[in-house]
């Protein structure tokens, strides 16, 4: 998947046109930029049968309102809320876990560096720097140090 812009949610007063999202540059790149995104096949799938059944906005999105503008935030929120009801026990609700999409985001970095992902492909994966990546995600890995002994003893051996 390619990313080229972004269309963040700000207020109204903050924006040049006064419309609630305003088309800006991908964060931290020139403004003609673009960042690939390695996706699963399978959500490959699913986006093509999406975009056959609904086809994509005037502007190229793919998801957007009844009307074809920008779906409000609150309806994400109101969605994702009944999806974490339907997917998770009562007392992980109660909890933390997946309470914010970023978590979902967190936890999906912390998985890829954990089996074994490297930090550029995760990097590259997660639109961040390398730098960055280990300077926020080097304190989730764990339970590699058996896996690194074993791969520096197995190349000293060979």
């Amino acid at each position: 998947m390619t990313i080229g812009v972004s269309r963040p949610e700000v207020n109204r007063q903050w924006t040049d046109s006064g419309d609630a999202h305003e088309e800006r540059g991908l964060k931290h790149r020139g403004n003609a930029d673009v960042r690939p995104v390695p996706i699963p096949p399978e959500l490959v799938k699913i986006l093509r049968q999406h975009i056959d059944e609904y086809g994509t906005g005037a502007d190229g999105r793919i998801f957007r309102s009844e009307r074809g503008n920008v779906i409000a935030s609150t309806a994400y929120t109101e969605v994702r809320q009944e999806a974490r009801a339907l997917a998770l026990t009562p007392a992980q609700v109660a909890s933390p876990l997946a309470r914010r999409p970023y978590d979902l985001r967190h936890a999906a970095v912390s998985l890829w560096l954990n089996a074994g992902v490297s930090a550029p492909d995760v990097a590259e994966r997660a639109g961040h720097g390398v730098d960055v990546l280990l300077r926020v995600y080097a304190k989730c890995l764990d339970g590699q140090k058996e896996i690194a002994n074993k791969r520096i003893s197995d190349v000293l051996t060979v």
